[in-house]
């Protein structure tokens, strides 16, 4: 193996954060209370958010198990969502984090999850892993909440050392030696982080199997399959991620995406494309402002259980990259139209990827008014950064299907307090 730098990276995951959270609040041991965070107790299809460990260890409930799938038993306690506090939580702890080192040392995963680089700071604190383990008992000691640190050189390492060692242990450090033994063993492949299920079904049909297999292929191989992802999923089972604090892991899995757990069963055609059209909204906006511009549109359906679940996921790639709001509703609909089995809908998903640069994105002889459109675009979402989402909608979002504007009101998708 080459030479490679050796910084100290960790990855710090609040255990059941949202659950933990409203434990203390009510004056419980979060490691031994049951307890799940649900976000509306008046439909029995809502879905848990956050379950305590010892939730998921008497009773099997974990995140995204269904309100109704949850016994009624007199030592579980059922708390609405308080987003509002478990951000104020959150901010909290990434300011101990920065009493530790500066800002830019630390990368915020999401509102549960942070790395931290604690590389040069040994003569301040001592050896990075002891400083770490401190930090840790002092997240306990401050807010009683546990957590689970990984660490590594690197900031894929160091995510493999949490999410398979360190969530049962609740501390590991993974140095470039231990990959042979604990990352190769490594299967499905989906346990790998950045292997998804297509990815990993492609993989199993070239005979890799496990990430030891993927290590060993042959690069050649894997590049004309999947481009520069598979010289880079070919580092990665390998150990190796070069990338710096706060960069996408995998360039090639860059994507924009929302997905959405609707209000009720949404049974009328015309009413499901009015959500999928405040969808496309959101994340043309995202991909403008990051100015970018995708190739392929994914549009996934779960339909409600009362229809006995199911549903579809298909992507579709087009010939130029597009920001374009009505351009992706357009592809979106399509799909649609091609795999709907006109069975009610309670969740939609979808994602643009396979991004470029926006300024790669030709002014078409065929289409006089792109240029206008993309200046349009960029007027609203001007608008609705200075004044909030709901200062200039479509007018399908005022419609009784449409839930962009109520969604405006809300944290993660729930109530703000």
């Amino acid at each position: 193996m080459p030479e490679l730098p050796e910084p100290y990276i960790f990855c710090i995951d609040m255990c059941g954060f949202y659950a933990s959270v409203s434990a203390v609040e009510l004056g419980f041991d979060p490691l031994e209370v049951c307890l799940a965070v649900v976000g509306n107790q008046q439909r029995k299809g809502s879905v848990v958010l956050a379950a305590s460990p010892m939730m998921k260890k008497r009773f099997g409930v974990r995140t995204g198990t269904r309100l109704f799938e949850i016994p009624n038993h007199r030592d579980i306690l059922l708390i609405e969502p308080k987003m509002k506090l478990y951000l104020q939580k959150s901010m909290a702890i990434s300011e101990l984090l920065a009493s530790y080192v500066p800002k830019e040392s630390i990368h915020i995963y999401s509102v549960d999850e942070s790395f931290v680089e604690l590389t040069g700071t040994e003569k301040l604190w001592g050896a990075p892993t002891m400083t770490m383990r401190r930090i840790q008992q002092e997240i306990l000691e401050h807010f009683k909440l546990p957590s689970s640190v990984g660490g590594g050189p690197n900031m894929l390492l160091a995510k493999l050392a949490l999410d398979l060692e360190a969530k049962e242990t609740g501390f590991a450090f993974w140095t470039y030696a231990d990959v042979a033994m604990k990352l190769w063993p490594v299967k499905p492949l989906s346990r790998m982080w950045g292997i998804g299920s297509r990815t990993e079904k492609t993989l199993n049909n070239m005979g890799i199997f496990s990430v030891g297999d993927l290590a060993c292929a042959d690069v050649s191989v894997l590049e004309k399959q999947f481009g520069i992802l598979g010289n880079q999923l070919h580092q990665h089972a390998n150990g190796i991620d070069l990338s710096d604090m706060g960069t996408p892991l995998v360039e090639g899995q860059i994507s924009y995406g929302k997905g959405q757990i609707l209000y009720r069963d949404y049974i009328e055609e015309q009413d499901i494309m009015t959500i999928i059209l405040e969808m496309c909204e959101d994340v043309a906006m995202r991909t403008r402002q990051a100015r970018r511009a995708g190739r392929t549109i994914h549009l996934s359906i779960v339909y409600s259980k009362t229809a006995f679940g199911g549903g579809f996921s298909r992507s579709r790639s087009i010939d130029e990259a597009t920001n374009d709001t009505l351009k992706i509703y357009k592809v979106c609909q399509g799909i649609f139209r091609e795999y709907f089995q006109h069975k009610p809908v309670r969740q939609i998903s979808l994602a643009i990827s396979n991004l470029e640069e926006e300024s790669s994105m030709q002014l078409s002889l065929f289409d006089e008014k792109k240029f206008e459109n993309r200046q349009l675009g960029e007027a609203m979402d001007r608008i609705r950064k200075r004044y909030g989402y709901s200062a200039i909608y479509r007018g399908v979002s005022a419609t009784q299907a449409g839930t962009a504007i109520a969604r405006t009101k809300l944290i993660g998708g729930h109530n703000k307090e």
